[in-house]
């Protein structure tokens, strides 16, 4: 969002800053996220079993939904490894960032608790704990950190290195209309790609916040929260999301947006 379109935000919605903004889509963005997974995991779901791919979709349209949401307000960073990204890209400042970041735990935390909240009467039928966990947050299918780490890396890259080339000015399809649609099938594409050994977390918000709320809510047969794993999925999307800016601007030139 350019500089004047964010005075006139400030004007026109005073109480719709970076934070409160962040809050909103990040939490739009888990709600639906984990609520599709919740749906396809979660005992006596209607959407019991239907697969990878509506996990997928669902995380697409997740994405699409919460951009178009609040791209105007904030720009609908949704994603502290997009805002480091952007803040390495010269799009943000430091003064900005932390904002960002702020909004994205918080909003991601309460998109968590509202999919528990909506999913209420499943938790008690699901006897497998790992399916709880997996609905807040992601676990490796083959258990290595090392090789974790880069596929987060890999997946993430490919997201802020889309989401630069998507809404840069000199593209055309840069529009209002068009880059919320595009990236929520920028995310569609990285989930069935490269979300098979991981889960594609490809965001530290959206892994960190929901595994925070897994730990302290009432959650009946829960288990642990895997905290031993839950420093790859911040750790690598962060790596990949700054090589991906340091690389585009290596690539193409620093361009603001």
């Amino acid at each position: 969002m350019s500089s004047l379109a964010a005075v006139v935000v400030q004007l026109k919605f005073p109480h719709l800053a970076i934070i409160p903004a962040e809050i909103i889509g990040t939490g739009l963005l888990i709600l639906l996220g984990d609520g599709v997974v919740a749906a396809v995991l979660l005992a006596k779901s209607k959407a019991e079993n239907s697969g990878w791919i509506v996990i997928t979709f669902g995380w697409g349209m997740a994405v699409m939904v919460a951009v178009y949401c609040v791209g105007f307000f904030s720009g609908a960073h949704l994603n502290p490894a997009v805002t480091l990204g952007l803040w390495i890209h010269g799009s943000i400042d430091g003064s900005q960032a932390w904002r960002y970041f702020v909004g994205e735990m918080i909003g991601a935390m309460v998109g968590a608790f509202l999919v528990y909240l909506a999913y209420f009467l499943h938790w008690k039928d699901t006897e497998d704990p790992g399916l709880k966990l997996a609905v807040f947050s992601t676990g490796p299918a083959i258990r290595n950190y090392a090789w974790n780490l880069i596929t987060e890396i890999i997946g993430t890259f490919v997201l802020v290195f889309g989401v630069l080339g998507i809404t840069g000015p000199w593209n055309p399809l840069a529009t209002v209309d068009l880059a919320p649609l595009l990236i929520g099938l920028l995310v569609l594409s990285i989930g069935l790609s490269l979300g098979g050994p991981t889960g594609y977390a490809i965001n530290p918000a959206r892994d960190l916040g929901p595994r925070i709320m897994h730990a302290i809510l009432p959650i009946p047969g829960k288990g642990p929260s895997d905290w031993s794993y839950a420093w790859v999925p911040v750790l690598g999307p962060l790596i990949g999301g700054a090589i991906a800016a340091i690389f585009f601007d290596a690539v193409f030139g620093s361009a603001p947006l």
